[in-house]
């Protein structure tokens, strides 16, 4: 649900309106709380929920469209993360590293979140012959550094939250 709400707070970037939202916040987040198996699946019941049509990706669109369009890798993405920010964030017997694994946390979540976008959007975009030509450079540009400031912040909020509701993070770094 808090993915789906973030995904509405979405500014199109140009040149060709990939959302920069607040649903990589929710995503960490959700990594954060429910572990990566229930992390993993509610991302994967948000992409469900907007394949059948209920307007829960940015700027409340649905559909397949979403998922085989040019955001469709970086929405995979966010399934895929769930584990790898769970293995940073907590130990082994399950307690939270610390406040500088959130933030290592929250730069892998993006870090995986863009490696599967920017080669999606890359051959999306090439592939269309309506769009104009596409090199790798622009793919990697447009679907991942004008994020980055993004990016930070809203890693920054996580950890900010994390601290909140979990004290212990804050009484050490990793």
């Amino acid at each position: 649900m808090l993915t789906a709400i973030g995904a509405q707070i979405a500014f199109p970037m140009p040149p060709w309106g990939i959302p920069q939202s607040l649903q990589t916040l929710a995503v960490l987040l959700c990594a954060l709380t429910l572990g990566p198996m229930l992390g993993a699946m509610s991302m994967v019941l948000y992409i469900v929920a907007g394949l059948i049509g209920v307007g829960v990706f940015a700027n409340g669109e649905s559909g397949w469209q979403s998922l085989i369009g040019q955001t469709g890798g970086y929405l995979i993405g966010f399934v895929l993360c769930q584990p790898v920010a769970r293995r940073i964030i907590r130990h082994p017997d399950r307690g939270f590293r610390g406040w500088a694994a959130v933030i290592v946390a929250g730069i892998a979540v993006h870090a995986v979140v863009f490696a599967i976008g920017v080669p999606w959007l890359y051959v999306v975009r090439a592939t269309d012959p309506g769009a104009a030509a596409l090199t790798v450079r622009d793919a990697f540009f447009y679907g991942c550094v004008v994020f980055l400031p993004g990016m930070a912040l809203k890693t920054a909020i996580a950890t900010v939250l994390a601290i909140m509701f979990r004290p212990e993070i804050a009484r050490k770094a990793w």
